[in-house]
C-alpha cells in the first residue's frame, strides 16, 4: 500500500488541462504515487497516452455496476433497476470519485479537478493531525444566502441517517483539491447502505441535488472521527472561482497571493481565462512556492 494516490475525473475537452495537472503530480509526489483519471468510455483513446506505471486510466463503466447505462447523446445515466428519474452526469461524476477512492490502495487520496496544478511537494504527513487527515472545512462558511449548500447539508444528513441540519451558518467542505481517506470513504458507503436499505451507489445517485464533499465532511465530523472532529484546513489550494477571464496582470496578482501552505492552484476552466494567461499564473505560482 502506498501513502498517496491522486483521483481526477476528466473528459476530452479538458485533456490539455489534465496534462498540466498530471505533469505536476509527477513532479510533486513520490514515485509510488499513482494518478487515477476517470473519463467517459468515448474519451479513453484521448487519454491513453497518459497510461503507465504512474497513471491509471479508468473509463466510467469500469467503476459502475452493469445496471448503470449512459443515455446516448446526452449527459444522463439511468439505473436499469430504477430508471426514473435519470441521473445527471455531474452526480455520476461525484459517485465515481467516491468509488475510485474506495478502491485505492493508498492511505490517502488527493482528489483533484482537472483545472488544478500542484505547485509544491505533497507531504501527506504534513496534512495529518492526531493520526487523522486534516479535513477541508471552512468554519461557518455556509450562510442562508447559499441555498444549494444548505440543501446539500440536508441531503447528506438524510443519506447518513442523521437529524436535520440546524439553521445556517454551517461548515463548508467543498473544494477543488482535498484529501480523502479511503478507509473513511468505505465506512461512509457502509453507513449510507445501512441507512437507505440499498446499495450506497443507488441511494447516492437517486438524489437530484448532492455534494460529495459535504457528504464526506458531515460524515467525518459527526459520525466517524474518534476523539472529536479532525483539524480543519482551508489553505490547501489557491483558487480562482470567478466566471470572468483573468488578464495577464490579474493572473500574476492572483499568483502572488499564493498562501504559504497551499500545495495547489486552480483557475476555473469555466472562467474562460486564455491558456497563455493561465500558464503565466502557473509559472508565477511556482516561483512564489519556491520562495
Amino acid at each position: 500500500m502506498t501513502e498517496l494516490a491522486v483521483v481526477t475525473p476528466s473528459f476530452g475537452p479538458d485533456a490539455e488541462l489534465f496534462a498540466q495537472l498530471h505533469a505536476s503530480v509527477l513532479e510533486h509526489t513520490t514515485e509510488d504515487t499513482v494518478h487515477h483519471v476517470i473519463v467517459p468510455a468515448g474519451d479513453r483513446e484521448r487519454f491513453a497516452g497518459f497510461a503507465g506505471p504512474r497513471c491509471r486510466v479508468w473509463t466510467e463503466p469500469e467503476l459502475l455496476p452493469r445496471r448503470y447505462v449512459r443515455v446516448p447523446r446526452s449527459g444522463l445515466w439511468v439505473n436499469a433497476l430504477r430508471p426514473w428519474p435519470p441521473i445527471r452526469g455531474w452526480v455520476i461524476q461525484q459517485a465515481l470519485k467516491l468509488a475510485a477512492t474506495a478502491r485505492a490502495e493508498a492511505r490517502a487520496v488527493l482528489v483533484a479537478d482537472s483545472d488544478i496544478v500542484l505547485v509544491r511537494p505533497v507531504d501527506v504527513a504534513a496534512f495529518r493531525a492526531d493520526g487523522q487527515l486534516r479535513l477541508h472545512r471552512v468554519e461557518r462558511g455556509v450562510h442562508a444566502g447559499m441555498p444549494r449548500h444548505v440543501r446539500w447539508h440536508q441531503v447528506a444528513r438524510d443519506l447518513l441517517g442523521l437529524p436535520p441540519a440546524p439553521p445556517p451558518p454551517l461548515h463548508d467542505y467543498v473544494s477543488s483539491l482535498t484529501f480523502w481517506d479511503p478507509v473513511v470513504v468505505r465506512a461512509m458507503q457502509g453507513r449510507i447502505a445501512e441507512s437507505a436499505g440499498r446499495p450506497w451507489l443507488d441511494a447516492f445517485n437517486a438524489r437530484l441535488h448532492i455534494s460529495e464533499f459535504i457528504l464526506y465532511g458531515v460524515f467525518v465530523d459527526e459520525l466517524y472521527a474518534a476523539g472529536g472532529p479532525p483539524a480543519g484546513d482551508d489553505t490547501i489550494c489557491h483558487n480562482y472561482w470567478d466566471r470572468t477571464p483573468l488578464d495577464r496582470d490579474g493572473a500574476l496578482a492572483f499568483a502572488d497571493r499564493l498562501g504559504p501552505e497551499a500545495i495547489g492552484m486552480m483557475i476555473s476552466a469555466k472562467s474562460g481565462t486564455p491558456p497563455s494567461v493561465r500558464e503565466a499564473a502557473v509559472r508565477r505560482c511556482a516561483e512564489v512556492a519556491g520562495g
